[in-house]
């Protein structure tokens, strides 16, 4: 019997979050396959019932241990990938300029990502990024 490739979007909400003229960065971590050690906006999937906005704060607080205020929508970005079953997996990303209470960095444990950072414009064009991150930075050096 011939298997159906699936096809499944997920929607996420991401944060351009800057300090100092520098950007926050989270690196992903060995949970992401093909993608760890990239480096990404803070950010992640949203759950059912939850509206953009509250995602992008639970996931910034998640990830890095900062409490974000989401401000404005920054960009939409889509992509469609295959996945790992030999279907496709449509990535909305809602990205949205948003503002941080100062407070320490905390990484996040046993999650997507395991280490965040504050990068200056300089720093970011030697980094291993995923898609979304170069959509984010260039949002963010505008």
């Amino acid at each position: 019997m011939m298997q159906t490739a699936v096809q499944t979007t997920r929607i996420a909400a991401y944060g351009i979050i800057k300090q100092d003229d520098k950007i926050l960065l989270c690196r992903l971590s060995e949970r992401v396959p093909h993608s760890e050690g990239k480096w990404t906006l803070p950010g992640g999937g949203i759950e059912f019932g939850e509206s953009p906005e509250q995602a992008v704060v639970r996931e910034v607080r998640e990830e890095t241990g900062l409490r974000a205020t989401p401000l404005e929508v920054a960009g939409i970005d889509s992509l469609v990938v295959p996945d790992e079953t030999g279907g496709q997996r449509h990535g909305i990303r809602i990205i949205y300029y948003a503002r941080h209470e100062p407070g320490e960095l905390v990484f996040e444990q046993g999650g997507s990502t395991d280490c965040c950072r504050w990068f200056s414009q300089q720093e970011t064009l030697s980094l291993p990024i995923v898609a979304l991150t170069k959509v984010g930075l260039e949002l963010a050096w505008r």
